[in-house]
């Protein structure tokens, strides 16, 4: 099963395609200092194929290219930020501490 995501910077989200279905997608909220992922939701009809973890990736991904801390409110975000320890790095409250 082949995964697209593409940034939908109109609906402020990531949204993944399968087959040009939407199989989920993964909101943000973007500043020019942060940004916020608030919520990610796969179609059930979706779920356990990798869509949630193919959102995160492309999610976190576009933050480290951009140079932004990652305000991870999501459970699901903040969860497979924890499992992948090389996307610590990202985290806001990880590089509010290294400049205390």
């Amino acid at each position: 099963m082949e995964i697209e995501i593409r940034d939908a910077e109109v609906e402020q989200r990531f949204e993944a395609r399968v087959s040009g279905k939407l199989a989920g997608f993964a909101e943000y909220l973007r500043s020019a200092d942060l940004v916020v992922y608030p919520h990610t939701v796969v179609e059930p009809a979706f779920e356990g194929r990798g869509v949630g973890s193919a959102l995160a990736r492309a999610a976190l991904d576009d933050a480290r290219d951009r140079g932004l801390p990652v305000l991870a409110v999501c459970p699901f975000i903040r969860a497979w930020m924890v499992r992948h320890p090389e996307y610590a790095d990202l985290a806001y409250e990880n590089r509010s501490r290294v400049s205390d």
